[in-house]
């Protein structure tokens, strides 16, 4: 890479609630996911890929911004397949198959799980590991 930083160049402004930061260290930990997560986005959007793997990209969201992540996933990215760790409602709420892993007399068991069309899954205490995929 030329000696250079891969942030070379990149410049990000956030504003929140009429305030612009100086320093993505003002943010909270679910803010600088949000940013993360719209660079990632608007990446995906620009040049889409057939598969995406994400572990816990919504550990730091609220339940509303989960949601609204794995709402944009179904919607924006129909042609795409998401393999997506997570342990909350919102998002796997979004998936069309789930699976799920929990441990029983110290092995690990998978179950796979058709998504509910309305609400989703129930959550449980179990780990999940989503996958959204679509066929053409």
């Amino acid at each position: 890479m030329d000696g250079r930083d891969l942030s070379d160049g990149l410049e990000i402004k956030v504003c929140l609630g009429g305030v612009w930061k100086t320093s993505l260290t003002e943010l909270s930990g679910g803010q600088r996911s949000l940013v993360a997560l719209a660079l990632i986005l608007s990446m995906m959007q620009f040049k889409p890929a057939p598969m995406y793997i994400l572990d816990e990209v919504d550990a730091a969201l609220d339940p509303s911004h989960t949601q609204n992540i794995g709402q944009l996933f179904k919607t924006r990215f129909k042609g795409s397949q998401f393999i997506v760790v997570s342990l909350k409602d919102g998002m796997f709420a979004n998936a069309n198959v789930l699976f799920r892993t929990k441990f029983r007399d110290g092995v690990s068991v998978v179950e796979r799980t058709e998504a509910k069309r309305k609400g989703g899954v129930s959550s449980g205490s179990s780990h999940h590991l989503s996958s959204r995929s679509r066929v053409r």
